[in-house]
């Protein structure tokens, strides 16, 4: 028992004096802000045509570990970039919940807001058209014109398969460079307010008082996305496989990572890797960008 104890705070010596700060800026960092500068300035092309829109755009935002971890340990824990990107011409909603009058800047002043409709799968659901918001020059405001409703968006991705992982399309932006990742650029629709599938999260028993009410708050005021992904079990299905979406706590999953020390994201990091390397789950053999639910 003592020699374990000793080889415990040998261990734990050693990973806390060779896992530094993250300097300001990595080469992944560096790689994931090029990629985001691709994402927002390379026309929207459609069948090879002129932009559909000239003035529609995406705003990217680096997820994944870049973004999540301020350690930098001597196992390499960036093995890709994560990006997501959504376009400033669509935006979702809960189910029920009234369109917006007022959008940030990074929107279009045409956008077409699709409500977030639950799938009998927890955490999969469709989106559905349901207005369309014009902004009016005088005051600044959204106006909101209904649809019909019926009108579902497909998450197929125009690629071959062997370029998708999960609702991902992979990339390489400078391929004959040893040192490049490839990328995951993950479409997504954004969602301003904070899913109603997750209503209860807020309000969650926690036994340690983590995570506190500011990062509780700053966690819900940043909403949530909507990656184009089936689940395993619908891909195959003719309708289903093509409308199906999931909710991603991306944004949340960064606030969350960020607020921990650096013990507690080293600790992380070891036992991802443990898990990735054992491959004790599912997810290690059918791992997908933007699957990760909020933990307790």
């Amino acid at each position: 028992m003592e020699d374990e104890l000793v080889v415990e705070e040998i261990i734990t010596k050693f990973l806390l004096n060779t896992c530094r700060l993250r300097p300001q800026l990595t080469l992944p960092a560096g790689q994931a802000a090029l990629c985001c500068y691709v994402v927002d300035s390379v026309p929207l092309l459609r069948a090879g045509k002129e932009p559909e829109d000239r003035e529609a755009a995406r705003i990217p935002l680096i997820t994944g570990s870049v973004a999540e971890f301020s350690i930098e340990p001597m196992i390499e824990h960036v093995g890709d970039i994560d990006v997501m990107y959504h376009f400033n011409t669509h935006l979702a909603i809960p189910q029920g919940h009234p369109p917006p009058t007022q959008l940030p800047d990074e929107f279009h002043n045409y956008v077409k807001v699709f409500e977030i409709i639950d799938s009998h799968l927890p955490g999969y659901v469709y989106l559905e058209l349901s207005y369309l918001l014009t902004e009016c020059i005088d005051d600044g405001k959204y106006n909101a014109v209904e649809y019909d409703g019926g009108i579902y968006v497909f998450n197929v991705n125009h690629v071959s398969d062997e370029y998708v992982h999960g609702p991902a399309r992979i990339a390489i932006l400078l391929p004959r460079d040893p040192k490049q990742l490839s990328y995951d650029l993950v479409r997504c629709f954004r969602c301003l307010v904070w899913p109603t599938q997750a209503a209860d999260w807020s309000t969650r028993h926690r036994n340690y008082d983590w995570p506190d009410s500011a990062t509780v708050d700053r966690v819900i005021s940043n909403g949530c996305d909507v990656v184009g992904v089936a689940h395993r079990q619908c891909k195959q299905h003719k309708r289903m496989g093509k409308r199906q979406w999931r909710l991603s706590f991306s944004r949340a999953e960064i606030v969350l990572i960020n607020s921990w020390m650096p013990v507690q994201q080293i600790t992380y990091h070891l036992l991802r890797v443990f898990v990735k390397t054992e491959r004790l789950t599912e997810s290690a053999d059918n791992s997908e960008a933007g699957t990760e639910q909020l933990s307790h």
